[in-house]
């Protein structure tokens, strides 16, 4: 009883860590977080669950997680309630459950010190803190698919089903994990040889939670948006310039730099984890299985995640990078665990335990800076990097007192729409089309329009005729700006300078009167 008093108190305080190195930085909110912030704080206004009001378009691709802002809106504050703070805590307190339920896992599998190592892995990976500080879903919706996996090992079937529906909800790429839990679920009940109807009884109650969710869900979207999935998804396939492999090179990078060795030795450590990482991973994946044959689902997702993405090819946001990772930390922690164990001199043993428990904690670790030099000077990754942002914030600050009196009768055009949109109230033409579907019509643009991957279309501008215009000056260097019939129409208000993304300045625009 005392032994197990002990494990369950180390869990406790591992996951306690896991929540400190998350709480020390304090928010450091990136662009798109505030995009879902807006959806809540509309919401609280009684405008509903819209970008701009009257619109019903579903920009953001997190409508649980809007809703779940929306409802701790409600009892801090209402529209003036603290979502960067309730964002920072939400994610601060999943990535600790992600941890403990990680643990948990482990010690069902008799392998308690990999679910250590797990926890304390992710208590300092850049590609968890990061996004968790940024107010991003990523860390509720890492706890969700973590949960249902959990939660189908653990025989709570309804329960699995049930958080793999809200995942679906938090990001639309949850269904590839969910349909890996139907599959698996369909499989083993066929195998039990059942009559029928029996069978039919059993999958609809384990399922029936989860599909009246999703199916709640997707009903209201397409009455309410005319649409079941995000308005987002489509326009990001079509508004961003990318190379045939550009995703597949950098999900490559990714899964090569689990534990960013290669900033302790050298970039050309990258090829060798493109074969250390993922054969660890097989290791650990194969003794696992043995174990507990269910897992498959769990280790399968980095991979079904990699191919999903590779063949799509979208721009791959830095964000998207997270959701692999808690299984593939395992699946390579587990390799190393077993590897040890098969070594048979003690010392051996031991050596290999320590590198391979000590280097995904102190690493990572070393990636952090400990006074950054911008924003809030708390400790944080170096990763976690929002120049940009605090940019938006001092551009909203100039052309507040230009919004007055009633800011959302006013249009402001922008690339970037997060901050804009939350500090100003403005009506926002979104010039990457994630929340204006009229967007879309201009695109795409000839190759000679883009400097980056993405390029304003002045036909919108045009046309639309919106009364500012905020934009990177390398958004608009090609297509927008050599225009003659541009400068005739708009006044450069503003050039904040800045070198982000290879640009001259941050650009305010207004149209001449």
């Amino acid at each position: 009883m005392r032994n197990a008093r002990r494990a369950q108190g180390v869990l406790w305080v591992l996951a306690g860590v896991v929540l400190a190195f998350r709480l020390v930085p304090g928010p450091r909110t990136i662009d798109d977080a505030f995009i879902t912030f807006r959806y809540a704080r509309n919401l609280l206004a009684g405008w509903g669950p819209v970008y701009n009001p009257g619109q019903h378009v579903l920009g953001t691709t997190t409508p649980l997680y809007a809703l779940w802002m929306a409802l701790l809106g409600a009892f801090s504050g209402g529209v003036r309630a603290p979502f960067p703070w309730l964002a920072w805590g939400t994610n601060a307190l999943a990535d600790a459950a992600t941890a403990f339920l990680g643990m948990r896992l482990a010690r069902r599998l008799n392998m308690p010190q990999v679910g250590y190592a797990f926890a304390l892995a992710w208590a300092v990976a850049p590609w968890s803190v990061t996004f968790a500080i940024g107010g991003m879903e990523t860390s509720v919706y890492v706890f969700l698919l973590t949960a249902a996996v959990y939660a189908y090992v653990a025989g709570r079937r309804s329960l699995a089903f049930l958080a793999g529906a809200l995942a679906f909800l938090t990001r639309p790429d949850a269904l590839l994990l969910v349909l890996l839990l139907l599959a698996d679920d369909l499989w083993r009940g066929r195998r039990q040889g059942r009559a029928p109807g029996q069978q039919a009884g059993r999958w609809a109650f384990a399922w029936a939670p989860g599909a009246l969710v999703a199916g709640g869900w997707l009903a209201f979207s397409w009455a309410y948006y005319g649409a079941l999935l995000p308005h987002s998804l489509a326009a990001k396939q079509v508004v961003y310039r990318q190379g045939p492999s550009d995703a597949l090179v950098r999900l490559l990078q990714h899964y090569a730099t689990p534990f960013w060795l290669h900033h302790w030795l050298t970039p050309a450590f990258i090829a060798v984890g493109l074969v250390l990482w993922p054969g660890l991973f097989a290791v650990g994946a194969r003794g696992l299985l043995r174990r507990e044959p269910r897992l498959w689902l769990w280790l399968a997702f980095p991979w079904l995640y990699f191919a999903a993405f590779a063949i799509a090819n979208p721009l791959i946001f830095r964000w998207y990078l997270t959701p692999p990772l808690p299984p593939y930390f395992f699946g390579i922690l587990s390799g190393a665990w077993f590897v040890g164990k098969a070594l048979r001199r003690p010392r051996w043993r031991r050596a290999l335990w320590a590198a391979a428990f000590l280097l995904p904690v102190v690493v990572p670790l070393s990636t952090w800076q400990w006074h950054p030099d911008h924003g809030r000077t708390t400790p944080a990754p170096e990763m976690a990097w929002y120049r940009l942002e605090l940019l938006y914030h001092r551009a909203a600050r100039f052309l507040a007192p230009r919004l007055q009196p009633d800011p959302a009768a006013v249009t402001v055009a922008a690339g970037d729409v997060g901050v804009l949109g939350y500090d100003t109230g403005a009506r926002i033409l979104d010039l990457a089309g994630l929340n204006s579907p009229e967007t879309l019509a201009y695109f795409p643009l000839p190759a000679s329009d883009y400097v980056i991957n993405y390029a304003v279309p002045a036909r919108l501008i045009r046309e639309r005729k919106p009364d500012y215009i905020v934009i990177l000056e390398v958004y608009g260097r090609k297509s927008l700006l050599p225009q003659p019939w541009f400068w005739q129409t708009y006044a450069l208000l503003a050039d904040f300078p800045t070198g982000i993304y290879g640009s001259r300045g941050l650009l305010i625009f207004g149209r001449r009167r």
